[in-house]
């Protein structure tokens, strides 16, 4: 069964998937169908300028409203903690005018923060404790983070940088009071094709963007000051970018290993979305993200305009 479902609590609706399963275009959807806002859960649109690239599609939201985009320059920093207190705050006021709230994306952290309504504090860096940790093995690390009740099994457990962070916050946030959060009542709807699909899928997307002048962007974004060190951080598209730009890759070649690292990026995203299921998460897989078959199991829940 879906968890947790009270008499209590924001509505709420999710809509996860792989990259380039349809997600955005089935929320968007619902939203409509349903007197919905889409709220963004991708760790990247947050980002001002990394549009094409992220794939914001912010044409496709028509009257829409959508949040938790373009809130910050790409050369800052955002963080999951963040995430989820800017996540409540638009769940709250979304919530506030009657309207039923459309979570939407694919960072399977950013979707856990909210759901299990994960408890963060804010931990300013800690040089020394950063030390002793870079000495431990990923396993090491992973298993002290295992032991935190505040924080527990939150990362893919392959970035080092991540579990270091992880854990510094967990320990150093240790005995602080708990965030209040609201309950809430969910309903988890999840964008499915089968792998030759979306395979296909991601290579044609790939080039559309590119036709569409994602690398123009990239360029524009460097010009404009950001660092080619700062867009290799940002990841996937913006690394491989930083790499064309760099020299050390030709367009041909960026096709080829961008589109071969984002195939290996949706496997990560359904191994999270399988152990979310693991974990007693009831996700109701939409084949071929059929904006139609997922109104009517959302319309089942939330009733056919959204207010039970």
């Amino acid at each position: 069964m879906d968890r947790p479902v009270g008499e209590e609590g924001i509505r709420l609706l999710v809509v996860l998937g792989p990259t380039a399963s349809g997600k955005t275009r089935m929320a968007v959807a619902l939203a409509r169908a349903l007197g919905g806002e889409v709220l963004s859960a991708d760790s990247r649109q947050v980002y001002r300028g990394l549009t094409i690239g992220t794939g914001k599609d912010l044409a496709e939201y028509g009257q829409v409203p959508v949040h938790l985009v373009d809130l910050l320059e790409p050369a800052e920093r955002y963080s999951v903690y963040r995430f989820q207190r800017d996540c409540f705050g638009a769940l709250r006021a979304v919530a506030g005018r009657g309207a039923l709230p459309v979570l939407c994306g694919g960072t399977g952290l950013y979707l856990e923060a909210v759901l299990e309504r994960y408890e963060m504090s804010e931990v300013a860096p800690d040089e020394k404790l950063r030390a002793e940790l870079a000495a431990l093995s990923l396993d090491a690390l992973a298993a002290r983070l295992a032991r935190s009740r505040r924080l527990h099994n939150v990362t893919d457990l392959k970035s080092r940088q991540t579990l270091i962070r992880a854990v510094e916050i967990a320990e150093r946030s240790a005995g602080a009071p708990a965030p209040k959060w609201p309950a809430l009542q969910p309903l988890v709807l999840g964008a499915r094709w089968d792998r030759a699909e979306l395979d296909s899928r991601i290579r044609a997307r790939l080039v559309a963007r590119i036709e569409a002048g994602m690398i123009e962007e990239a360029e524009r974004l460097h010009a404009a000051g950001l660092s080619l060190a700062r867009m290799d951080e940002l990841g996937l598209e913006y690394r491989y970018l930083a790499r064309l730009l760099a020299g050390e890759l030709d367009r041909e070649a960026l096709v080829e290993q961008l589109g071969r690292a984002i195939r290996r990026f949706a496997r990560r995203q359904l191994s999270w979305f399988r152990r979310m299921e693991r974990r007693g998460w009831a996700i109701h897989w939409i084949d071929r993200a059929d904006a139609g078959r997922a109104l009517e199991i959302a319309a089942g829940r939330f009733g056919p305009d959204g207010r039970d």
